[in-house]
């Protein structure tokens, strides 16, 4: 049971920064999307992008935790 701990925190930190990133990438593009309609087109794909790069920092530590 132990020997999993290792893995198993990998992924919790892992994976914690990356949804609180997120998170807040969303929160802000919807803000602005909302302060600005006409916007929305030029907001949308850099929020799109900056999520997929956060999230390819958890898929790291999923990686990570795979190969411990």
């Amino acid at each position: 049971m132990m020997e999993n701990l290792p893995s198993a925190l990998a992924i919790a930190i892992g994976a914690a920064g990356p949804a609180i990133g997120i998170g807040l990438i969303g929160m802000k593009a919807m803000e602005a999307i909302g302060r600005n309609p006409d916007a929305a087109n030029k907001i949308l794909p850099p929020m799109l992008l900056g999520m997929a790069f956060a999230e390819a920092i958890a898929i790291y530590a999923l990686v990570i935790a795979f190969i411990k």
